[in-house]
Formats: C-alpha cells, structure tokens, sequence
C-alpha cells in the first residue's frame, strides 16, 4: 500500500529495477505477494502498487475471473514458498464485466471464448441485480472481487494457511481515476 501511495502521489521509487536486482532473482524467486487482478491495459499491478522485478507474482484474466489453472497459479506462491499475501484487484470501469454484465441483462450471449468470462461473472451478476445500484457494473465488479477472494480464502489449501493467520487473501479496488487501491476484504489485522 505504501507503493501504491506513491502512485497515486507521482513520487514512485522504481525499486528492484537494475541489472543487480535481475542477478539477484535469476536464480531463486521469493515474491511478498500474489496479484489477481484484469488484463486491462491500465491497470498495471507492479506499476501502481511501485513494485520491481521478482517482488511479485501477477495473473491476469479478463474481469479478473478463475479457473483451475489461474486457481493453481495464485496458489503456487503461498503453497511453494510460503507468500503470505493475495490480493483480487478489480477496477473501475472494467470492459469485461461490463461486457457481461449487458451481455447477462440483456439476455444475450457474448463472442467466442468471452462467454466463459461472463459465465464466471454470473454470481457477481446474480448478486448485483438483487439490488439498485447506481452504478451496476461497479457494484457486480466490487461483489465479483469479494466473492473471488472468500472462494480463495477458505478453498481447500489455501484455507489452512489463512486459519493459521501465514496468509491473507484481500480484494481491492482501483480507481482508474485516483489512482487509489481500496481494500474491500480481508485486511490482515496486523
């Protein structure tokens, strides 16, 4: 959060960004955190949270969506190496849950392999249309992050981990505008 700090202030350190930091981690890696978080182009994870080379292991889907082998990817830091941290980053104004949302509204099917995203989104969307919101695909963006997480949170391997508080599994938020990364859930307590 601190790098995201300076992000959001323009005073970015670039750390872990030379050639000695490239020897460093060429032979072993240690990340302090796993990001989940959407293909868009503008929302960059070692970017906005200031990061360098091996400080993190990043996935990215469209609208942040999971399956076994993107599962199986968030899981590998925390299960081979102990990271002690996940964070699911939606953002503002997400083309993909945009796109499925009006897809799931409108009773209509989305292109080629973009219906599986929009598949994965249908419990954000279920939950989203429950109630008004000024903003509905904000809100289903917001819902689908909380939902991603409390999935990983108490999945059967990583569950353990976060019983035994050597792992946190948050869901955030990025302000396209701002800058700013909220966290939504799952803030460790120290």
């Amino acid at each position: 959060m601190d790098g995201n700090k300076r992000w959001q202030e323009g005073n970015l350190k670039h750390p872990d960004r030379d050639p000695e930091r490239r020897e460093f981690v060429a032979a072993e890696q240690d990340p302090f955190g796993v990001i989940l978080s959407c293909i868009d182009s503008r929302v960059p994870p070692e970017l906005l949270f200031d990061t360098g080379l091996g400080d993190l292991f990043v996935m990215r889907t469209g609208g942040q969506v999971v399956d076994s082998v993107v599962t199986g990817s968030v899981e590998y830091g925390p299960m081979t190496s102990g990271t002690p941290l996940i964070v699911v980053l939606g953002h503002q104004r997400c083309g993909a849950v945009k796109a499925s949302y009006e897809a799931m509204r409108d009773g209509k099917k989305l292109p080629g392999n973009l219906q599986s995203i929009a598949d994965a989104l249908r419990p954000a969307y279920k939950e989203t249309v429950k109630e008004k919101h000024d903003d509905p695909v904000d809100a289903m963006t917001r819902i689908h992050v909380k939902q991603t997480s409390a999935a990983l949170r108490s999945n059967r391997d990583l569950g353990p981990l976060v019983k035994k508080g050597s792992l946190a599994v948050v869901s955030a938020y990025y302000s396209l505008d701002s800058g700013r990364v909220e966290v939504l859930t799952g803030a460790p307590s120290a």
